[in-house]
């Protein structure tokens, strides 16, 4: 393209008048516009106007774009990866930060007529004087073109430092705004009760080093490394390499800091939300994020495409922090479960992540793994495994009201209890207090409003409003109905194990007569209170043989207790000697 320019205007030029000026011209754009002379828009406007007479004004821009292009292979990509090769294995990150500074200070230098010659060229494909590049603006075409050439290659040495660079600006940034002008750690304020904030608060106070920075705290360098870092991020955004440089960095870096406070913070921690503290955190992960991609100063609002790309970031990192979270309590559900109701804002926490991820199947393929390696094993009694059960129907409850996920993940304790000998005996000693281990059961049994077994809930009417009603996760099963899926209490799961309720009837009525039979100090008050509730769960037509049983042991104790008595005063008769009427 050079040479065919060229050689046009110097055909046209051979002959003097007209031609020499048009060579003139030619020769006045080229040299000005190369990068070989300083753009002056006087002489240049006039050299375009004279091609623009000519015809020529066509081929300016698209010669401009190739100079450019030849001269970065040819001089100032290799000048660039020359004074980055220097010291880019070096460990002291001031000396990296500092090569950064130099190297792109370089390549702006080197770039800066270029870029000067853009700004007027685009100016006049404004005013009509030149007929513009297409669809493709020609800066955006300059910039793809730029950074294509210059970072075709990259080592992988230059990605590491960067990372290194950026991991470290994000940690002294978040130390400027800990200690505040007061000197003081918003983070620690109010919060040393949290291990935690005493372990982090110790850990500074007996570290010599900066938190910030890492050096010797008496030879700290935030404040300089805030201020290069400024300059760098300056310097990018004027060569529009700002995201291409620090995009992967500040990815990397979010995503390693992020798993780090998450580990430290949150694992094992399971009695106190930590969304409220996270979404303070990712406020000032922001605020760092503006320093990184906004080049506004105080005094300047900033602009829509710093708006737009902060606001992407920010999703970004919520998004990540959602994910992240969700996989941690997700990989602890077992140990949460086991724990509720103490661990139940661990709960909350985890159904707010999902409503913003999706990863239902994740959480419904590790929660069965996690039952069946742990629970569902010779070596855990019945009683135990009721009683984590009865937990996960308390804990899922209140992650997924739909109880979708209780029926998915938990069907393997069903199909396991069923494999048990003494499944029903101890639902049942649990039901009348027998049990210590199922306690929960007699207390949902003496619940004043119970779910009754004997209408079998089949109904799909809803009590609610119309505008109330949410429909079944996809995962759900359509066989099932869904009013019946959510009014299910412990009880009534628990039942449902062997789809009949005669098996639990037959089996209580035998824990009652060999109660009845054997123990001589039984409360018949707490008999007869069982039964009753147990008509409300069961029916009365299914209980009357155990109303029977009572009634029975209560006629025989009030006959025996009248035979006692009539013993008794037979007995006083013979040893007094005188005949008495019995009042």
């Amino acid at each position: 393209m050079e040479t065919e320019a060229t050689e046009a205007a110097a055909a046209v030029g051979g002959g003097g008048g007209p031609g020499q000026e048009l060579l003139v011209a030619w020769n006045t754009a080229s040299s000005r516009t190369s990068g070989a002379v300083p753009p002056k828009e006087e002489e240049l406007r006039a050299a375009v106007e004279v091609l623009r007479g000519h015809g020529l004004h066509s081929v300016l821009e698209e010669w401009f774009v190739e100079v450019l292009q030849n001269d970065l292979q040819a001089n100032i990509s290799p000048e660039f990866w020359n004074a980055i090769s220097q010291r880019e294995n070096s460990a002291d990150e001031p000396q990296c930060l500092l090569l950064l500074l130099d190297a792109f200070g370089l390549l702006e230098s080197r770039l800066d007529p270029y870029l000067r010659s853009l700004d007027l060229l685009e100016k006049w494909t404004r005013l009509g004087l030149l007929m513009g590049t297409g669809a493709q603006g020609l800066r955006e075409k300059v910039h793809i073109m730029l950074r294509g050439v210059l970072f075709f290659s990259t080592p992988r040495t230059f990605q590491e430092m960067v990372q290194r660079l950026y991991g470290r600006f994000l940690r002294v940034y978040m130390q400027s705004k800990r200690k505040g002008e007061g000197g003081t750690d918003p983070e620690l304020e109010g919060e040393l009760d949290s291990r935690y904030a005493r372990r982090r608060y110790y850990r500074l106070l007996q570290s010599p080093l900066c938190a910030g920075c890492g050096s010797d705290k008496q030879q700290c360098w935030c404040r300089q490394a805030l201020e290069q870092f400024h300059q760098l991020s300056q310097v990018l955004h004027r060569l529009s390499l700002l995201e291409r440089v620090s995009a992967e960095a500040v990815t990397t870096t979010l995503h390693q800091v992020t798993r780090e406070r998450m580990e430290d913070r949150c694992r094992g921690e399971y009695e106190r939300s930590f969304l409220r503290e996270f979404h303070k955190w990712i406020e000032r992960v922001v605020g760092w994020l503006g320093k990184v991609f906004l080049q506004d100063g105080p005094s300047r609002p900033a602009s829509p495409e710093a708006g737009s790309t902060l606001r992407r970031w920010r999703c970004h990192v919520q998004r990540f922090f959602y994910r992240i979270y969700a996989s941690l309590r997700i990989e602890e559900l077992f140990s949460i479960i086991r724990d509720f109701p103490d661990s139940r804002p661990a709960i909350e926490d985890l159904k707010y992540c999902l409503e913003r991820t999706d990863q239902r199947q994740q959480l419904l393929v590790s929660l069965r793994a996690a039952l069946e390696t742990r629970l569902l094993h010779p070596g855990v009694n019945t009683c135990d495994i009721i009683t984590l059960y009865i937990s996960a129907i308390k804990a899922l409850r209140v992650l997924d009201p739909s109880m979708v996920i209780l029926e998915v993940a938990c069907e393997p304790i069903r199909r396991y209890l069923r494999t048990r000998e003494d499944t029903v005996r101890q639902i049942v000693a649990g039901l009348t207090g027998d049990s210590d281990g199922t306690g929960d059961l007699a207390v949902e049994l003496s619940k004043t409003d119970p779910a009754s077994l004997e209408t079998g809930q089949d109904s799909e009417d809803d009590s609610g409003e119309p505008e109330d009603w949410v429909p079944d996760p996809v995962d759900a099963d359509p066989g099932k109905s869904s009013s019946k899926r959510r009014s299910s209490d412990i009880i009534s799961l628990l039942v449902s194990i062997y789809g009949s309720k005669d098996l639990f009837i037959n089996e209580y009525r035998s824990l009652l007569a060999d109660r009845l039979l054997h123990q001589f100090s039984f409360s018949p008050e707490r008999e007869i209170r069982n039964v009753e509730l147990l008509k409300l769960r069961f029916g009365e037509a299914p209980m009357h043989f155990c109303e029977v049983m009572l009634k029975d042991m209560a006629d025989s104790r009030r006959i025996n207790a009248n035979i006692r008595e009539d013993l008794l005063f037979a007995g006083h008769l013979l040893v007094g000697g005188k005949p008495q009427i019995r009042q």
